[in-house]
């Protein structure tokens, strides 16, 4: 019978400082802030002969780099219906409720997000998680983001 182990990564280092609003509806959204985020995770893998199920540091090098790519960018959910993203020459030009924000595009992320919230964060984490593990023996994967000390959200997958 295959033995599975759960791995816990929960390291200092795995966070990003982002800039973002919440759209609540079409009339509603957040004032612009920003978060200190904080990303874990939780990896379930059959036990090895070898006393060991996943190299942590292969996973802990996955999670750092993941951060690294949204640290200290405004970050924009291009798939949200409530607001238009349009391209504006060294801007982006982002309409809400009539209200235009614009945003220079060195300094902004545009995602496939319904949202920037941490429900969103996770998923789209964890969708590149997923997609830089393709091949590793893995059944399962948990990852949250955390947007400060008792708030946060976590995305699964399951190997089929």
């Amino acid at each position: 019978m295959e033995q599975l182990t759960t791995l816990y990564i929960d390291k200092e280092s795995h966070k990003f400082s982002a800039a973002h609003f919440t759209i609540f509806s079409a009339t509603e959204r957040e004032r612009l802030h920003g978060h200190n985020y904080s990303v874990s995770a939780m990896i379930v893998a059959p036990m090895g002969d070898n006393g060991f199920s996943a190299d942590y540091n292969v996973y802990k090098r996955r999670l750092a780099a993941l951060c690294e790519e949204l640290d200290e960018y405004m970050v924009l959910a291009a798939d949200s219906p409530h607001q238009a993203i349009a391209d504006d020459g060294d801007n982006y030009r982002v309409t809400h409720n009539g209200q235009v924000m614009r945003f220079l595009k060195t300094d902004t992320l545009v995602l496939p997000l319904r949202n920037a919230t941490v429900e969103e964060f996770s998923r789209y984490l964890l969708d590149k998680l997923v997609a830089a593990s393709a091949g590793d023996d893995l059944r399962e994967i948990q990852l949250c983001v955390a947007s400060g000390p008792g708030q946060k959200a976590c995305a699964t997958w399951r190997a089929d």
